[in-house]
């Protein structure tokens, strides 16, 4: 089941190796599924559960659950599993541990991710308190994240059939949104276009929301039908091998209110502006600053949010984001390879009111490429 080549795994573990040769570490602890995942294919959700991938040795090992043995041997590239066994007095650290020595690791400099969502703080505790004796443990949750960031042509081939059944899953929504629909009707259609198309499940729940909820940024449990005057607001993503290309858009039933419009209008120029400056040497920031600009110039300032998209790519649950977004602050470097989605979400309060547009751009040496070709033009049914 790898879906790239093994010289794309080769080319992916030497860029690793150097980056460790730069911190100066002698190995790392992997916790984060992302990580396992770009580095050997191992595709699993069983992150929730205690599994770490030990680098520095001859070969990676993995330590998981019994449940994941066969899951790693089909998944990956993995020739070395170990098991820790599930029971009252389980200590998977003990068996890190043990493993840490046999590797001839102990007493070496090993980078651990712990920003990551493959390791509770629980877990954390128990392996720092077993290990901090016997090695030096160096925070490194940002090297693979970075290595990340630039994605091969194998990936970039991944992200642009996401697009595509992100485009899909647009297209299911029109057909089906009508007044007295539900929203459950509309998630299923969309959801169903993305794995009939080959596609997965995505990072995290796609997010739908009307009338009133359509100032909702998160899924929120509970679905309504659709009035004859409506808004509904949607944020959902393609995925095809665990890439990720969003979308956004607010889709009007009826008609739309003159806010809805003007609204509209400066979410279009915000994000056209915002792709211009998606080009490589500018920072995120810079990209930030512009959806910022055409905000204030139209006196619509108070109805955007503090950030405007961020970084995408193979994510697993419980997001789909990736940890560089468009803020005041944002220092990242855009270089061609990286794709981001960029969102312009302008949020009414006062009179409860949503409009919000939304693509996925791969950078390339010209600038940014949007992945989706679809009509900015309103959506009203």
């Amino acid at each position: 089941m790898l879906h790239f080549t093994g010289q794309e795994y080769r080319d992916r573990a030497n860029r690793l190796a150097g980056a460790m040769e730069k911190q100066g570490l002698d190995g790392m602890l992997l916790f984060a599924p992302e990580s396992q995942y770009w580095l050997t294919g191992y595709d699993t959700f069983g992150f929730c559960h205690f599994q770490c991938l030990v680098i520095g040795g001859t070969h990676p090992v993995l330590l998981t659950r019994s449940a994941d043995l066969l899951q790693a041997e089909i998944t990956s590239n993995i020739s070395d599993v170990r098991v820790w066994v599930d029971d009252d007095h389980a200590c998977p650290e003990e068996d890190l541990a043990h493993l840490i020595r046999e590797l001839d690791l102990d007493g070496k400099r090993l980078g651990i991710e712990t920003s990551t969502y493959g390791l509770t703080g629980y877990n954390y505790q128990r392996v720092r308190s077993r290990l901090d004796e016997m090695v030096e443990l160096v925070e490194a949750s940002t090297i693979v994240p970075e290595l990340r960031l630039i994605k091969s042509s194998a990936e970039l081939s991944c992200v642009r059939k996401a697009a595509q059944l992100a485009e899909d899953a647009l297209d299911a929504a029109i057909a089906t949104a009508a007044p007295g629909v539900d929203e459950g009707v509309i998630l299923a259609r969309m959801q169903g276009a993305i794995f009939e198309g080959g596609g997965d499940y995505p990072g995290n729940e796609f997010i739908i929301g009307s009338s009133e909820n359509a100032l909702l940024v998160r899924y929120a449990s509970g679905t309504r039908r659709l009035n004859d005057n409506d808004q509904l607001n949607l944020e959902w993503a393609g995925v095809f091998r665990h890439y990720h290309a969003a979308m956004m858009r607010t889709i009007i039933i009826g008609a739309p209110q003159q806010q809805h419009v003007n609204m509209h209008e400066v979410g279009i120029e915000a994000l056209l502006r915002c792709e211009k400056a998606l080009r490589p040497g500018n920072t995120m920031e810079a990209v930030f600053n512009e959806h910022i600009r055409t905000l204030e110039e139209n006196d619509m300032e108070r109805f955007r949010l503090n950030a405007c998209g961020y970084s995408l790519g193979a994510r697993f649950t419980p997001t789909w984001m990736e940890p560089q977004v468009f803020r005041a602050g944002a220092s990242q470097i855009i270089s061609p390879g990286m794709t981001f989605f960029l969102h312009m979400i302008l949020l009414d309060g006062e009179n409860r009111l949503a409009m919000c547009t939304g693509r996925t751009s791969v950078v390339t040496e010209q600038g940014a490429q949007p992945l989706s070709d679809r009509d900015l033009s309103m959506i009203v049914i």
